[in-house]
């Protein structure tokens, strides 16, 4: 179900807007709406110039009478939930929050509810005018950290826009199994998985994607990396990291069975047992604002059962040379 509420515009050209098409100065007089969705809305002539309908190429000049009658849908599938939400940062124009692990960003097949874009809606019912309630990009469930989420029609433009051009920076902590010796790059096409349907693998036919990681801490047989995307695909991280057979710590999907390390203490046994997520935190976000352009960046604590599992491994034996 949807309802969909009229909102006019009203704006007489001005010279520097003279001569171009009527869709290029739609897209400067409301930069909230996107081309694609002002051209739609003068094909449906819900846009008169001097009282009258006009095509999106159409020229327009000096002291033109522009009126749009902007039709917004508010899609209501995904209702409301007073779900707590970690916000870090809000203005008019972003959110930035920081997602707990157990967290799904938005309903799908199997979990239609208890997601973050139903405690968005929840925290801001204005976001309902928005995809996904303003959401840009996502964490997987179990994956933690900084995520940011846009709150106008400009904002949502600006921030897909930054990230598809990767203007966006995204910082990750993950612990991963097995000594990493040094720093890389991997660049592996990622597509979906042949067989698991549910799940991804590098293929030729994949999408490009590109992972930068290099090594923050050492332990006996695990090694914690800082790693910074350079795409976005689905479970990019993760399946990289398997692909260098370095896969992350407690990953149900991509980490094969657990095998506890030779030696291993008690303790940090009983911790690796207990750790049923992939070890993945994303800890800074930095980006430049929508609307005023300022660089902006945060940063999210390490959540307690990754803390905890990190001071478990330093604890259990010396970190190698």
């Amino acid at each position: 179900m949807s309802s969909t509420r009229i909102q006019t515009h009203q704006a007489e050209i001005e010279t520097e807007l003279a001569g171009k098409r009527l869709d290029q100065a739609l897209a400067q007089l409301w930069p909230d709406y996107s081309r694609r969705q002002l051209q739609d809305w003068i094909r449906a002539g819900q846009v008169t110039v001097n009282g009258e309908t006009r095509r999106p190429r159409d020229k327009i000049q000096t002291h033109d009478q522009i009126i749009l009658h902007a039709q917004i849908t508010a899609h209501s599938k995904c209702q409301p939930e007073a779900i707590p939400l970690d916000i870090r940062f809000a203005d008019e124009h972003i959110l930035v929050l920081n997602k707990p692990a157990g967290l799904v960003v938005h309903p799908a097949a199997g979990c239609p509810d208890g997601t973050l874009q139903n405690g968005l809606l929840h925290y801001d019912p204005a976001l309902s005018i928005l995809p996904r309630a303003g959401i840009v990009h996502r964490l997987d469930k179990d994956t933690t950290g900084l995520m940011v989420v846009a709150r106008t029609q400009r904002a949502y433009q600006t921030l897909v826009t930054a990230l598809a051009t990767h203007a966006v920076q995204r910082n990750y902590l993950a612990l991963v199994t097995g000594v990493v010796t040094a720093g890389g790059r991997i660049e592996q096409p990622i597509g979906r998985h042949p067989t698991r349907r549910t799940c991804m693998a590098v293929h030729p036919l994949g999408k490009p994607a590109v992972t930068h990681y290099r090594v923050d801490t050492r332990f006996a047989h695990h090694t914690l990396l800082r790693v910074q995307l350079e795409t976005g695909r689905t479970h990019q991280i993760r399946v990289h990291m398997a692909a260098i057979r370095h896969p992350l710590c407690g990953d149900p999907v991509y980490g094969g069975r657990l095998q506890l390390p030779a030696g291993a203490s008690p303790a940090l046994q009983q911790q690796l047992r207990q750790f049923k997520r992939q070890a993945l935190h994303a800890q800074r976000l930095s980006l430049a604002h929508p609307a005023t352009g300022q660089q902006l960046s945060w940063t999210a604590p390490i959540p307690d059962d990754l803390s905890d599992l990190l001071t478990t491994l330093a604890a259990d034996t010396n970190t190698p040379d």
